[in-house]
């Protein structure tokens, strides 16, 4: 099993992109600050988008994907399944 996943800010002017095969655990890692990095530094903690795979490889493969597309292009696919761009993990939290 893997996650593809976005997050971003309160602001919603910074986009993170990540995979994880557990995406609940490595959320609370982000939200935590248990992960140095990019995450920590700016504040990304609200989740926005996700998609599952079967295999972890898979996940790697789109998430290579997704970093190559434009800022623009990520926010149009995160407004498919999230137009509102609210924290997806809300009830995680």
């Amino acid at each position: 099993m893997g996650y593809v996943y976005i997050l971003s800010n309160e602001y919603r002017n910074v986009l993170y992109i990540g995979v994880t095969n557990n995406l609940q655990r490595r959320y609370q890692e982000h939200l935590s600050g248990a992960v140095d990095g990019f995450t920590k530094k700016y504040h990304v903690h609200c989740l926005l988008y996700y998609e599952q795979y079967n295999h972890i490889e898979e996940a790697i493969e789109r998430e290579k994907q997704l970093k190559r597309w434009s800022r623009s292009k990520k926010e149009w696919l995160i407004k498919q399944i999230n137009p509102e761009m609210v924290d997806l993990a809300e009830e995680w939290k």
